[in-house]
Parts: structure tokens; C-alpha cells; sequence
């Protein structure tokens, strides 16, 4: 079956035993601390990449934990917000790759979601100040659920697993469509210490994309 909306997904979730768990969680943990991102803004990485319009799927961990930063998508901060080093050391490796440098700095990968880049938390909310605070088994199988729905999806899509974390996915990636492209975590702890830099992630994927008749990912804004 070919799941169209994340709309369809989101309502056989929201139906099962661990996404009621889940919710009355979410309820109590923003009632009593401050958590980030927004409650409305935890589910943007579906609001921005329709499901029938996914190209590249890539997974972060959890949310950043300080004040203004979190805003729904992974490795992404609001134009305003200090640039992240995990992000970084992801433009590093673009323009490496493409030879080129980003005109615009700002750490806002909206216009990556726009183009079809799922960019999304294993777990979508944090504590201030405390993360992987909300890492729990609840979000463990919420993400497996999501990685299913993508796999019921005949596009192409690549998936871009960086660190441990986001290669547990591994296991749920099945259709022959689909890419799995891996590397340690863009982190300064990781990748200073090689397997980052030098992956050609970027450009395999947009090889992979107009390989099937897919129009590529502009990675540089």
C-alpha cells in the first residue's frame, strides 16, 4: 500500500498503545518544564517535506537544548541563532564536495526541507538544558514507525545515516528504491577524528537522484 500523506500516517499512529503513552507524556513534560522546541513546531519536518515529495531522509539525535535553537528540523537553527558545530562541519563537507561556498551562513536548513530533505529528530523534543532528556522507547518506536511509512513509498529515496544513532535505522530500510548512505556524526568529537570529511554524501545522493529521473538537491543556498 502506498501511503500518500503524512496526514494517513499520523492517524494509525496516533491509535496505537505507545503513541497514547506518548502524548500524555509530552502533556505532563511541557506543563512542568520548559521544553523545546514549541509544541507547535516538533512535527515541522513533516509539515515543510510532504511525504510524497521525500527525496533524502536525515536523522539527528534529539533536539538542541538552549533557548532559541530548537525548531523542528534536525542540525537546523533559526536564522538569528549561533551556527551549531555539528552544522558546521555539514557545510564543510558541501563545499568540499561542490567546490564552492555558501552565500548565506545561517544555520536555517528550511530551504532543505523545501526541497524535499527530510530532516528529522529520532526524538523531537528535549529538556532545557538536558539532552536526550525525552530518549525513551515511546520515540524509539515512533521513528520506526515513520521509517516503515517511507518504506511502503516506491520514490527513490536516500537515506543519510551519520553515527551510531541514526544507523539503528538500518534494519527498517528495505525497498529497493531507496539509498543508505553512512557516516560518523558530522560532531567535532566524531569527525575530527575521520569518517566525516570526505564522504561525498552530497554528491552521491544528487547522483543517485537524476540517476532516476529526480531533479537534484541544491545543498548550497
Amino acid at each position: 500500500m502506498l501511503v500518500m500523506t503524512w496526514k494517513e500516517v499520523f492517524n494509525e499512529i496516533k491509535e496505537k498503545d505507545y503513541a497514547k503513552e506518548l502524548a500524555a507524556f509530552l502533556d505532563e513534560e511541557y506543563s512542568k518544564y520548559v521544553i523545546y522546541p514549541k509544541r507547535e513546531n516538533m512535527y515541522n519536518a513533516f509539515a515543510y517535506t510532504p511525504l510524497k515529495e521525500v527525496k533524502v531522509v536525515i536523522f539527528g539525535q534529539d533536539p538542541y537544548h538552549e533557548p532559541g535553537q530548537a525548531m523542528g528540523l534536525c542540525f537546523s537553527v533559526p536564522d538569528n541563532i549561533k551556527v551549531p558545530p555539528s552544522l558546521i562541519n555539514i557545510y564543510k563537507e558541501i563545499e568540499n564536495e561542490y567546490h564552492k561556498q555558501f552565500i548565506n551562513h545561517s544555520g536555517d536548513l528550511t530551504y532543505l526541507a523545501k526541497q524535499g530533505v527530510l530532516l528529522l529528530n529520532t526524538v523531537l523534543t528535549v529538556r532545557e538544558h538536558q539532552p536526550l532528556s525525552h530518549d525513551n522507547s515511546l520515540y524509539a518506536e515512533f521513528t520506526k514507525d515513520i521509517v516503515l511509512a517511507l518504506e511502503k513509498c516506491d520514490q527513490p529515496i536516500a537515506y543519510l545515516l551519520w553515527g551510531n544513532n541514526a544507523k539503528k535505522m538500518m534494519k527498517y530500510i528495505t525497498n529497493k528504491n531507496h539509498l543508505v548512505l553512512t557516516a560518523c556524526h558530522p560532531s567535532p568529537l566524531a569527525a575530527n577524528h575521520g569518517g566525516w570529511f570526505g564522504n561525498n554524501h552530497f554528491i552521491k545522493t544528487n547522483e543517485f537522484l537524476v540517476k532516476n529521473g529526480i531533479n537534484p538537491i541544491n545543498w548550497l543556498k
